[in-house]
């Protein structure tokens, strides 16, 4: 199989929402309340659908529980990994160590729904929504360990979180899926990939940061180069299937999520250099997501 045409549609979007925010005139305003509306709506269906469509056992969803632990332990290892290596600001490394762990959603899914393998797309939306509420915490837990019991209730409440919970109850027990609904969530799902691509253009920056650039490459090069051979160790020493293993791959191989500038903003942290880095990222795995590809196909 050929990678490039498995990724490029993807990259292609989110240099469309590049240009309807900088070429075109599109108001900012109006991405702010689109990703609102993949985060809270579009996305939580794609990912209920996605879990409920192919019959899973407790065997299977325990072993990517575990696959999905182990990348992510890597990640947040290897971002905190930067402090007695590169002795970095204390202050920049709290809100660039998410960078070296989260991950894109809308990439990940999209392009697993597009490698026309079965379950594959179910596969990775399992994962998601096992790694979400772990990078939530490490990154939250960087940024202000202060904060920690508000972030925890909202962590609880994440709609990714909560579409994952009630998919994998549904699942296991076997519960009916109506087939309007289904066919419903399909279709928003669908679109949530979409709008969130051009989402994920739209918040593209490289202003800022540039006195960063060591614990920038650090978090690029940990994410995009360093997490996907460790997830090419994890895969086979955990018994995935092949399929199984290329997912896992792809997930580990993501881009940070378009989100983190909002949380390092949030938190008081330093969101341009976030979002700085988040671009690099995003920009680069457009060569590295096929390169990793490449050898599992």
């Amino acid at each position: 199989m050929s990678v490039i045409p498995l990724v490029l549609p993807d990259f292609l979007l989110v240099a469309l929402g590049w240009a309807l925010l900088h070429l075109l005139g599109f108001d900012r305003r109006f991405f702010v309340n689109a990703e609102r509306l993949v985060y809270f709506v579009l996305f939580p269906a794609l990912l209920f659908h996605s879990i409920t469509r192919s019959p899973l056992s407790l065997g299977s969803a325990s072993t990517l529980l575990a696959a999905a632990v182990a990348i992510m332990a890597c990640g947040i290892g290897l971002a905190w990994l930067a402090r007695p290596v590169l002795r970095p600001d204390p202050a920049s490394h709290a809100s660039l160590a998410q960078c070296g762990f989260r991950f894109n959603t809308y990439i990940g899914l999209s392009i697993a729904g597009g490698m026309h393998l079965a379950g594959a797309q179910s596969v990775m939306a399992v994962i998601v929504g096992f790694a979400v509420p772990i990078s939530n915490i490490a990154a939250v837990h960087a940024l202000a360990s202060r904060n920690g019991g508000r972030a925890l209730a909202a962590i609880a409440r994440n709609p990714f979180i909560l579409a994952t919970v009630l998919a994998l109850i549904c699942n296991f027990l076997a519960v009916p899926i109506p087939d309007a609904l289904n066919v419903a969530l399909g279709r928003l799902g669908q679109s949530g990939i979409v709008i969130g691509l051009l989402c994920v253009g739209a918040t593209l920056s490289l202003k800022g940061g540039r006195q960063h650039a060591p614990l920038i490459g650090w978090m690029v090069a940990a994410k995009l180069l360093v997490l996907p051979l460790c997830a090419l160790l994890i895969g086979p020493a955990l018994g995935l299937s092949v399929m199984e293993q290329q997912v896992l791959l792809l997930f580990s191989a993501l881009p940070t999520s378009s989100s983190a500038h909002v949380l390092a903003a949030q938190m008081g942290g330093n969101g341009p250099l976030v979002a700085m880095t988040m671009s690099v990222g995003t920009i680069l795995s457009a060569l590295t997501i096929p390169m990793w590809l490449a050898l599992v196909f």
